[in-house]
């Protein structure tokens, strides 16, 4: 009668040292982390691609196409552009842009510099006053293209009622040719000053406070402490603000679409309201996407600049 004997257990494996497990494990964490990373990542790139890059594609071709929704676009080549160049508006509205973004320049420049500076120097409720700055930004640009509708008003609006009350001459402002214009940058500066005082202030409040003091016993007086302190100082956020503001006043649209139509006179016609126009008005997308992409052009170069501006402020 033979015994059976009971198998000899298997030895486990050894356990590898303590420190190369915790290697391990830190190592699938990190991988953990880093495919958690990617993951939102790449529905970030898929989603910018399909409402940002996509569309920008999809413009450019339409830009050498007639656009036919229900027998399908056709390839027309160089058709569009050449529509825009015969159309009288095409220069008008680019001659319009231009001095909007002049304007906007003097005004949306300086007012808010000269806005930060002054409440840089207050000591007191300076909070106050930025929120009071800040409040028209707050509002939505449809609203304050009505409300300065009405301020605009040659019968009762207010701001000639407060001329008739001063006994001084009225004007037509939206309803003229020479003062339409010059109005909608008064609306747009007072709309959008808000953010770029509040970067101009704290921009001024990095500035160390032993400049302007050595300057005060120098005996500089306000302006000379200005020109030679402030704007020294903050040179780079002037010229990158300027930029930026170039860029967002060429694409104007919202203050000539409400408050004027284009009028008087195709006076406040812009690129922006003319590729409106075009598109919804005339029903002509490849023309309209003609002029969205010299548009784009045009505002690629200032970006362009932008860009080379700040990769040499950090070299």
């Amino acid at each position: 009668m033979s015994l059976k004997t009971s198998p000899r257990p298997v030895a486990a494996p050894p356990l590898p040292p303590a420190p190369q497990r915790r290697r391990r494990a830190a190592r699938r964490r990190a991988l953990r982390e880093h495919m958690t990373a990617y993951g939102f990542l790449c529905a970030a790139v898929v989603i910018f691609a399909l409402f940002s890059w996509w569309p920008i594609i999809r413009n450019v071709l339409l830009g050498f196409q007639e656009v036919n929704f229900a027998t399908g676009n056709t390839w027309v080549g160089a058709d569009n552009f050449q529509k825009l160049f015969n159309d009288p508006l095409f220069l008008t509205a680019w001659k319009n842009t231009g001095l909007f973004t002049l304007y906007a320049l003097v005004l949306g420049f300086g007012v808010p510099f000269l806005t930060a500076v002054l409440l840089n120097e207050f000591r007191h409720a300076r909070a106050y006053f930025r929120v009071l700055v800040y409040l028209p930004v707050m509002l939505p640009p449809v609203v304050v293209a009505l409300m300065w509708k009405w301020f605009y008003d040659p019968g009762p609006g207010l701001l000639n009622e407060i001329l008739r009350t001063l006994h001084l001459p009225t004007s037509a402002w939206l309803d003229s040719s020479s003062t339409s214009l010059i109005s909608l940058v008064i609306v747009s500066t007072w709309a959008n000053m808000g953010t770029t005082t509040l970067i101009y202030l704290a921009a001024l409040q990095t500035i160390p406070g032993e400049l302007y003091e050595a300057a005060e016993l120098d005996g500089a007086n306000i302006w000379q402490r200005l020109r030679h302190v402030t704007i020294p100082q903050t040179r780079f956020v002037l010229l990158v603000l300027l930029l930026l503001q170039i860029v967002a006043t060429m694409q104007v649209f919202t203050e000539p679409y409400v408050m004027t139509g284009g009028g008087p006179e195709d006076s406040t016609v812009t690129v922006m309201f003319l590729v409106y126009r075009y598109a919804f008005v005339y029903n002509d997308f490849g023309t309209a996407s003609a002029l969205s992409l010299l548009l784009l052009i045009v505002l690629g170069a200032f970006s362009a600049l932008y860009l080379r501006i700040t990769r040499a402020s950090k070299e």
